[in-house]
């Protein structure tokens, strides 16, 4: 590694995965100078695309010895806060592994820290206290960061509509309204545009996950851009039917989407299941491949998936961080950390980077920390 102005920003990554976020750092120029995940399927993917990953369980991990860390990421996992996971917050014992990011924070000192996670964070509460509230004071408190959120990837050209929590902590106040990335605009965001060019060579494209005989009739009868609201009363199973009949109690579900060619996708999720996200091809009578989906996360075509078995990948895919957020991120950052960042009040901002996410950001809020 060089010295001075020329040494690369480093990157120490948690609950790295299959490498989503860590590809987008390494884009942008970051050495990784440690990874860890406990998922063996993971950690293959990882390792055969990115390099050396320390495969095991945190817990009983012992932070690596590094003088200069640059940045620390951690997408702790997701499940116990998210809607489509078990909803069990902290009383889920995954839910309170973002508690061993503390230990590595302590003993690494990073310049910046990036948690990445599920908007249902944002309700998850420990001790009576909200969880994203506890976590900002430790790391304000204890650690004497200042801490910025953000919401929405598809306001940074992710081809899908995809909400998720970061919360990026810095040591220095007066940069903290420049550690998010430039909105992206007039990227054609479509599915049309994000498919194209797919091939049934490429890495990856073959691999379909299994569903049931009847997610697979009902599947094939959805209309492109349309769900289950779309098909005649008559022919649901009896449980659809009885939502149908009272659609107020059960929250209006739209499950069954099949998104057109002309919208952005859903939410790649790790279950992917046709209950929570839009897993239907918007013309083909299937559901999205892994390669398919790995583009919709903005994964590269070169970028190979492996596992025990399909459902695995898709699970690290949902999983995963956007590499083209991670990058965008990445080079952001790359700015504070050289202390070169430029005081714009007028540059445009994602609509939903505030606390309350509905609502409208102001250039006069991202000048206080969250």
């Amino acid at each position: 590694m060089e010295d001075g102005s020329l040494r690369k920003p480093t990157l120490v990554s948690l609950f790295a995965g299959c490498g989503g976020m860590d590809l987008g750092f390494e884009k942008a120029g970051y050495e990784i100078l440690w990874a860890n995940d406990f998922n063996a399927d993971a950690c293959e993917t990882y390792r055969k695309n990115l390099g050396n990953i320390v495969e095991g369980d945190i817990t009983q991990i012992d932070p690596p010895e590094f003088e200069n860390v640059d940045v620390l990421t951690a997408g702790f996992p997701c499940q116990p806060f998210s809607n489509a996971g078990s909803r069990k917050g902290t009383d889920d014992p995954r839910g309170k592994l973002y508690q061993q990011t503390f230990k590595f924070i302590e003993k690494l000192s990073p310049k910046a820290v990036v948690f990445e996670n599920v908007r249902g964070l944002l309700s998850s509460k420990i001790d009576g206290v909200k969880l994203i509230d506890s976590i900002k004071e430790e790391l304000e408190e204890r650690f004497g960061y200042h801490v910025y959120r953000l919401l929405n990837f598809s306001h940074f050209g992710i081809p899908q509509k995809r909400i998720r929590v970061v919360l990026i902590a810095v040591k220095n106040e007066k940069y903290l309204d420049h550690v998010f990335p430039e909105i992206v605009t007039g990227r054609d965001l479509t599915l049309k545009a994000t498919l194209k060019g797919i091939t049934a060579r490429m890495p990856n494209q073959a691999e379909l996950m299994r569903l049931n005989p009847q997610a697979l009739h009902y599947g094939s009868m959805i209309p492109e851009g349309g769900s289950w609201k779309s098909l005649d009363y008559d022919v649901l199973p009896d449980r659809w039917k009885r939502i149908r009949d009272n659609m107020k109690k059960y929250h209006y579900p739209n499950f069954f989407r099949r998104y057109a060619r002309h919208e952005i996708a859903g939410t790649i999720t790790a279950a992917f299941k046709p209950e929570n996200a839009g897993v239907w091809h918007p013309t083909k009578d299937r559901i999205f491949s892994v390669r398919e989906i790995a583009r919709i996360q903005s994964f590269p075509d070169d970028f190979i998936f492996y596992g025990r078995n399909i459902k695995s990948k898709y699970q690290q895919i949902g999983n995963a961080v956007s590499p083209e957020f991670a990058r965008l991120l990445g080079e952001q950052l790359k700015y504070y950390l050289n202390e070169t960042a430029v005081v714009d009040l007028n540059r445009p901002l994602p609509e939903s980077c505030d606390l309350n996410v509905n609502q409208p950001i102001t250039n006069q809020k991202l000048l206080q920390a969250v």
